[in-house]
């Protein structure tokens, strides 16, 4: 956990432009990044669910936040140009594997072209300093591996998505080294990390959310793929190493730019039926849930991740188990739906990350 103590020095004051802030991930990044002194600025379309946490914990009235398309790249530019940010952190996306099988064209434009635009921007930007690309454990080249994947495995993707998600990376690899390997550039660096989650997403296809509609509902939940393996953490997991590496990035430049896995421990790839049937236990309701029916769109069996050069270089490490971070995403949803407010339920959820980790630093 080397760095935790430095992140409050090294973020306050700092000008960061996150595009996607009003998605589940980028919700989370604001709020935490805002915390620790940064100015925020905030590039996206509007909320992608309602509810959302963006809407529910009020970000916008506390950062500066911008609707706009990233495949627009003359306003993207202006907006580069207006506030001058000195980092970027790249969430806005397409993230729905079943969403890209029935909008294949959308999703290669926003992940692909999208990517390219941020990148562009970032090129003829004169304050930008560090750019950190989220991408996705589903760029590799699936094999169906028990193992995890490494940073050097082959880019590829079957399904739209994923294919999209292997592309930003090889434009994002394309743009580093054609534009961005002077000393003095920017520094690019892409993540990914596995299957996030945590209070306050709504999305439509995520397991978690349809749970917790399920419950609120008194309905059966359904499972596409119960047998499936899923690297699953928690968000504050990998945004932490995100966190991480963009330091890393501005105090030691081209020996961090490169693409990082950001994963959790192997025993915490659990099945969908699994991850689900403790989420049900640990909310204390007897739920019932059931096998789709209709036809099965491909997704793969087996998907992890290999963080080892992130525990060695970085000093990050996965420090939740499986039981808090399920248990951490239930009591998130059972306050929120009690009543408090959102942003402190996100805010004291990253507090207590922050002393968890402190702790993990000083046992080793």
């Amino acid at each position: 956990m080397e760095g935790l103590v430095k992140l409050n020095s090294f973020w306050q004051g700092k000008r960061v432009l996150i595009t996607g802030h009003t998605g589940f991930k980028g919700s989370w990044l604001s709020l935490w990044l805002q915390s620790l002194g940064a100015e925020v600025i905030g590039y996206a379309l509007q909320p992608p669910s309602n509810p959302s946490l963006f809407s529910t914990a009020q970000i916008a009235d506390q950062i500066i936040s911008i609707d706009g398309n990233i495949l627009d790249l003359q306003n993207l530019s202006d907006v580069f140009g207006k506030y001058k940010p000195e980092l970027v952190f790249h969430l806005a996306a397409q993230t729905l594997v079943r969403h890209s099988y029935k909008f294949p064209v959308e999703t290669l434009m926003t992940n692909v072209m999208g990517t390219a635009n941020v990148l562009e921007a970032t090129r003829r930007s004169k304050s930008i300093k560090v750019v950190v690309n989220v991408t996705s454990d589903k760029c590799y080249e699936n094999r169906e591996w028990v193992w995890g994947y490494r940073e050097t495995e082959p880019m590829g993707g079957f399904d739209p998505y994923s294919c999209s998600k292997g592309c930003a990376e090889l434009i994002t690899s394309s743009f580093r080294r054609s534009y961005f390997s002077e000393e003095y550039s920017a520094q690019i660096g892409s993540v990914r990390a596995g299957n996030v989650i945590g209070g306050g997403d709504w999305a439509a296809d995520r397991i978690i959310p349809d749970c917790v509609r399920a419950i609120k509902n008194n309905k059966t939940i359904i499972l596409r793929s119960p047998k499936s393996i899923r690297p699953w953490q928690h968000v504050l997991e990998p945004l932490f190493g995100y966190l991480l590496l963009a330091e890393k990035l501005w105090n030691d430049g081209s020996e961090y730019a490169e693409g990082w896995n950001f994963g959790p421990e192997n025993q915490h790839a659990w099945t969908v039926e699994k991850l689900v049937a403790t989420f049900c236990n640990l909310w204390g309701r007897d739920i019932k849930w059931a096998v789709e029916n209709q036809e099965i769109l491909h997704e793969a069996l087996y998907l992890r991740l290999d963080s080892a050069k992130a525990y060695q270089r970085l000093g990050w490490r996965s420090i939740l188990s499986m039981q808090d971070t399920i248990r951490m995403t239930v009591d998130w949803y059972r306050r929120f739906y009690h009543g408090e407010d959102p942003r402190i339920i996100t805010l004291s959820q990253i507090e207590k990350y922050e002393s968890l980790s402190k702790e993990m630093q000083n046992v080793r």
